[in-house]
């Protein structure tokens, strides 16, 4: 393959089609000549004739308009390759055909110039085809790659971003401190409220600092997958809330927590987002049950609660980044925790997703892949 692509690379596909093409063409026209001469009907020998110059003028055409097509240079030598190959074959074809078959082919020449006129036509049809296709698998694969780079620099960014402000803001928040804690008496009510305003909005910048940077870092500080018992991630996200939940009466069941495959730390910490955000949704006392079913070769992982519900409006743009659908008076926050969620899942090959209603609970639901252990 190297070889013949240095050769029509020198020579140029196009080049080598056209060549093709005005070769069947004068074939057809020396043949039609000399049968005319022998006495042949002037019909028949044109009627041949045509049947040999038409494709060969549709290969000129063809190898003419090559570089005019959305097809890529670096693969003409395709092209050229099934137009010369359709003619090869057809060739090698009649020749097996012609020693094999009793009586072989009446007319040898005339069928080699019409067979392999139009397999050369469907050579050429064929490699552009492929060549179009082979075209859109690289475009593809670069507009991919683009992405992929685009993504990495995003990352960069943002953990560059994040980790470089962490410093200047711990010392806004901790002479904004240091000025309330040694002079705030010297305040009125309005300075001593603003001087709030001011710690508290450094602090609520810090906590956003410190999830974008964590966001950041999915998949550059994620550790390899392996097995991982979701019973047992489950057990730990209760133990970690058990004070969240006493305080709020939570219920939490769980039914059917498989093995699958994935990070074990991102795996809890999607699970407690999710777990804490169906408590901190949830009116009094809430009920949250988490459950798995299993899909095929991936286990759909669900988070179900009794809470205020969401709009349909709102189910997707949930998942951006400091997207709130509340004020951080009525549910605090960074604004980050399921978009979080989400690179998590993502990571891990599935997708995440959430069925809601106002007023009728939510429920998260994602996918994540199988091991070759079964839950019991």
């Amino acid at each position: 393959m190297a070889t013949w692509e240095r050769f029509t690379t020198a020579l140029g596909a196009g080049r080598i089609i056209i060549v093709l093409g005005t070769l069947f063409i004068a074939s057809a026209v020396i043949r039609g000549a000399s049968q005319v001469d022998a006495g042949a009907p002037v019909v028949s020998a044109l009627f041949v004739s045509l049947f040999i110059t038409v494709p060969g003028v549709l290969l000129i055409y063809g190898g003419y308009r090559l570089p005019e097509t959305d097809v890529r240079t670096e693969f003409y030598p395709i092209v050229a390759k099934w137009c010369v190959g359709g003619f090869f074959v057809m060739i090698a074809f009649l020749g097996i055909y012609h020693v094999v078959v009793e009586g072989g082919i009446s007319n040898p020449v005339r069928a080699v110039l019409i067979l392999s006129a139009f397999s050369s036509l469907a050579g050429l049809g064929l490699g552009v085809r492929e060549a179009r296709t082979r075209t859109r698998e690289r475009e593809v694969e670069e507009v991919v790659e683009r992405l992929r780079e685009s993504n990495e620099r995003l990352e960069q960014f943002a953990y560059a971003a994040s980790h470089d402000l962490q410093e200047p803001l711990r010392m806004v928040s901790s002479y904004l401190q240091l000025l309330e804690h040694r002079y705030g008496d010297r305040f009125d009510e309005d300075g001593r409220e603003f001087l709030a305003y001011a710690v508290d909005g450094a602090d609520r910048m810090r906590e956003m600092v410190d999830a974008l940077l964590v966001y950041s870092r999915v998949d550059t500080d994620g550790a390899s997958l392996s097995t991982v018992d979701l019973e047992e991630v489950l057990d730990d996200v209760i133990a970690d809330l058990a004070v969240t939940i006493d305080e709020n009466d939570a219920e939490i069941t769980v039914e059917n927590a498989p093995r699958v495959t994935g990070d074990e730390t991102q795996l809890k910490q999607l699970l407690q987002n999710l777990v804490s955000n169906a408590i901190e949704y949830s009116d009094d006392e809430p009920v949250i049950h988490v459950s798995a079913k299993r899909n095929g070769t991936n286990w759909i992982l669900s988070v179900r609660d009794e809470g205020i519900g969401i709009e349909p409006a709102d189910h997707e743009r949930i998942f951006e980044v400091f997207n709130r659908l509340h004020t951080r008076e009525d549910h605090p926050g960074t604004g980050i925790g399921l978009a979080l969620c989400q690179r998590i899942v993502e990571r891990h090959g599935g997708d995440i997703w959430v069925e809601s209603a106002p007023g009728d609970g939510a429920t998260f639901s994602f996918t994540l892949p199988t091991t070759d252990e079964r839950a019991p």
